[in-house]
């Protein structure tokens, strides 16, 4: 089953013309609950791991998550998304190194310094690997459940963002009274229903819930690009109205209006919660050999 994003109910561009410039392109992933296979991207779902290769371990110290605390020694690393170049075509901004057409993200299910959240590490891959694949991966004991996200297949669809925390300072305050004035004629706020998508998604801007706060490459020193956002959410309270498929609004009502299993379903369908509805933003840098990484977190 196919998800589609509903057309913005303004033209953005008509609008906010001073915006055009800085649009970019994203591929929401719309994960639903399933059964995918090592061939599938998933977010949670089996890998397309060699049995030869040995599973990673995080071996940092571990944060107690509220009053759980870890147990000693390395904790296995837990599978969160894969993703197939072939399955997010058409989208400049994911560098896959020479070589890959195919990434893992794993992360560590604790939390961590700097941000007090999971740890991520990618993976990249060929595709064309064909021999036998690790079957069961070994599983952190006493993970927190909402960092261990549940298998879901993917529904990947493209669609276009404008910066919403990445708007050029004086750029937001020139606009700011027109967005008001959006706000107060349609209810429509720019930066919640107009700007950047929520969910899990390939490319595009992250979804700061904070300021922005992109990482310079360690090794050349240049901005590093956005590549991935693992959101708690597909949707909030509010930005449903604008985000939530065209697939998945019932047939009358709201989505807040359904039963919270259900929209729990839609909502949150990997089981996934990081801090405050926050997500983790993974960043590549695609000028340095061996494509070095970064991740940044944060929450309400």
């Amino acid at each position: 089953m196919t998800r589609t994003t509903p057309p913005r109910p303004v033209d953005v561009e008509a609008l906010f013309p001073e915006v055009v410039p800085y649009r970019h392109e994203a591929i929401r992933l719309h994960p639903r609950a399933g059964s995918p296979g090592v061939r599938d991207s998933s977010v949670g779902g089996p890998l397309l791991w060699p049995a030869a290769e040995p599973w990673p371990y995080c071996a940092a110290e571990h944060l107690p998550v509220a009053f759980d605390v870890p147990a000693d020694g390395p904790a296995p690393l837990v599978p969160v998304l894969q993703l197939y170049a072939a399955d997010i075509p058409g989208v400049p901004d994911l560098p896959f190194p020479a070589g890959s057409d195919m990434v893992h993200v794993l992360w560590c299910p604790f939390e961590h310094e700097p941000h007090r959240a999971p740890e991520p590490r990618l993976y990249w891959r060929a595709s064309s690997y064909d021999g036998p694949v690790l079957g069961d991966p070994p599983r952190p004991a006493g993970a927190p459940d909402d960092h261990v996200p549940d298998p879901c297949v993917l529904h990947p669809e493209r669609v276009v963002e404008y910066p919403s925390w990445d708007l050029p300072q004086q750029l937001c305050e020139a606009l700011r009274e027109r967005f008001d004035e959006l706000e107060r004629q349609t209810g429509l706020e720019y930066h919640s229903h107009l700007a950047v998508a929520d969910g899990i998604k390939a490319g595009g801007y992250p979804n700061w819930t904070q300021g922005p706060d992109w990482p310079d490459c360690a090794e050349c020193g240049r901005r590093m690009d956005h590549l991935l956002t693992v959101g708690s959410v597909e949707f909030d309270g509010a930005g449903w109205r604008t985000w939530l498929p065209e697939e998945d609004r019932p047939a009358s009502g709201t989505v807040l209006d359904l039963p919270y299993e259900e929209r729990m379903s839609l909502q949150c369908a990997p089981g996934l919660m990081l801090g405050d509805m926050g997500g983790i933003y993974i960043f590549v840098c695609p000028h340095c050999p061996g494509t070095p990484s970064a991740y940044r977190f944060d929450c309400s």
